[in-house]
């Protein structure tokens, strides 16, 4: 924007925002944030370090070499107290050294795969048949005993790969965005959602099934197994791993779990079910860790110059681990490097916030919000679940946890006293596409952990562009996808909530409703 319409925007939104509005909002502070962030922003440089140089940042080697960047980085930018915090026990790390996969019979046929997490190695090159299981049922596998020696076990699917007719990148619509903003105040909690419920149930049996399947194959002397999922298609392989049964030491086999897509896993399964014989070449070499078992998370401040308000503290965050198929971009090196360059900003400007701000990269949330809920356990509440003084200090939470899109507005999580306000902050970001107060809960990421404990913890909303089609939890999550406009409208929208709660004379307002600790 052109700085004369710039400076005429500006006076329209002071004129706004002083007619009858109670925030005090600092114009010309914004108009700081909105230069740097927009003009000298450093959120791809960051982003590229998080991704091409550091690579995927699942738990274990990948996770703590990317974190000791954050947090020097972070340092360097003047920022204090820059640290890796332990949140507790963990379990083994894990990384992927190697994977080769081939059909050689009938005939060859190279085939894209990617180990799940925490599965183990086939130890070396092997040529091996392939065993067609099409029995789900756990008590009909005793009969495969004494027949999987040397095999790479295929269980049987019937997905069907309905064609595409919509674009795999959007972005929300006006319409969509007014519906958003015109629901009621949800009813029941984001996580308590029964179609969620439901699904989690059905992969829980499927993942029984697997587990003995893959503890009866490593004792009869297995090779591998294969496994797919039904988006996996066009050479996307959506592959996450078993976390809690593995890394946790639950299952203590290290069979090779490979995950293929869903294209090559179908024309398996017809060969075998015709009676064609199948021969595949596989070389899977994966590492596990166990000199440093605890998790971590990045933490660093701004700290706070207000005598008097200086211990409370404004948090943002987004979760900093990511699986191994890719390098993370979408989810979650976008949030991480939207939330650094948000902190980025506010230090090169100069602002002294009144409260202390906080920047907080978590570790563990693909597995289970573990670095959040963690940190919220170890220092904002006490054993009985009630908020601790420290608790009772976090004034907001701020998250970004939904891929490369721009902000397009804030879910309040059914907090409809913080929507006036957060409208309010929102207008100088109007032109920008920010301008959505919805309701809504949404689930899923880390500010549930802080709003399950009654404070008040937010995830923006942003376009989707390709996150759920083509990135999210994939082989293709890498930097290429990541849209820097929207990256630097993002963590310029963050950086101005953040100073925003950080200068208020007030917390923002609580839900009415009782706290429930993230435990």
């Amino acid at each position: 924007m052109h700085n004369k319409l710039f400076l005429t925007y500006l006076f329209v939104v002071s004129a706004l925002l002083a007619n009858g509005q109670d925030e005090k909002l600092d114009i010309a502070t914004i108009q700081k944030i909105r230069a740097e962030g927009l003009q000298r922003s450093q959120v791809m440089e960051t982003a590229f370090f998080l991704t091409d140089v550091n690579g995927p940042r699942l738990q274990g080697p990948g996770f703590m070499k990317a974190a000791n960047w954050a947090k020097d980085k972070l340092s360097g930018w003047g920022l204090q107290n820059s640290r890796l915090e332990s949140w507790g026990e963990w379990g083994k790390g894990w990384a992927v050294e190697r994977c080769y996969l081939s059909m050689t019979a009938p005939y060859y046929k190279s085939i894209i795969a990617v180990p799940r997490a925490w599965s183990g190695s086939t130890n070396k090159l092997q040529s091996a048949e392939v065993l067609y299981i099409s029995s789900s049922d756990t008590t009909a596998l005793e009969s495969y005993r004494n027949k999987l020696k040397n095999k790479v076990i295929l269980i049987e699917q019937s997905y069907k790969i309905p064609p595409t007719f919509k674009a795999d990148a959007a972005r929300f619509t006006d319409e969509e965005l007014q519906k958003m903003a015109n629901e009621a105040a949800p009813s029941q909690r984001a996580d308590s959602d029964t179609t969620f419920r439901s699904r989690i149930r059905a992969m829980r049996t499927q993942n029984a099934f697997n587990q003995k399947m893959r503890k009866l194959a490593k004792q009869e002397g297995a090779v591998g197994m294969l496994s797919t999922t039904q988006n996996s298609i066009d050479g996307t392989l959506f592959v996450s791993g078993d976390y809690a049964n593995a890394a946790l030491g639950a299952t203590p086999d290290d069979l090779a779990d490979v995950n293929i897509a869903v294209e090559d896993y179908l024309t398996l399964c017809r060969l075998m079910k015709a009676g064609v014989p199948v021969k595949l070449d596989v070389d899977v070499k994966t590492k596990f860790f166990t000199d440093d078992t605890k998790g971590y998370n990045v933490l660093a401040e701004i700290p706070g110059t207000d005598p008097k308000l200086k211990d409370e503290v404004v948090m943002l965050g987004a979760h900093f681990d990511s699986w191994h198929a890719a390098t993370g971009a979408t989810d979650n090196a976008a949030g991480s490097a939207v939330m650094m360059e948000a902190v980025r900003i506010l230090k090169t400007i100069g602002v002294s916030p009144r409260r202390t701000i906080r920047i907080a990269l978590w570790s563990g949330e693909e597995q289970g919000l573990h670095g959040s809920k963690n940190y919220v356990n170890n220092h904002l509440v006490d054993k009985s679940n009630k908020l601790t003084k420290e608790g009772d200090n976090i004034a907001a939470y701020f998250n970004v946890d939904n891929g490369t899109g721009k902000i397009r507005g804030v879910y309040l999580q059914g907090n409809q006293a913080v929507g006036p306000i957060f409208a309010q902050w929102l207008k100088p970001f109007n032109d920008l596409g920010a301008t959505t107060i919805t309701p809504r809960n949404t689930g899923g990421t880390d500010h549930l952990s802080f709003d399950r404990i009654g404070l008040p913890g937010f995830q923006f909303i942003q376009d989707p562009i390709e996150y759920s089609t083509r990135t999210h939890h994939t082989n293709m999550d890498t930097y290429d996808h990541l849209q820097p406009d929207d990256l630097k409208q993002a963590a310029t929208v963050v950086a101005s909530f953040v100073y925003n709660a950080a200068m208020r004379d007030e917390k923002l307002p609580r839900k009415a409703a009782t706290a429930q600790a993230a435990r």
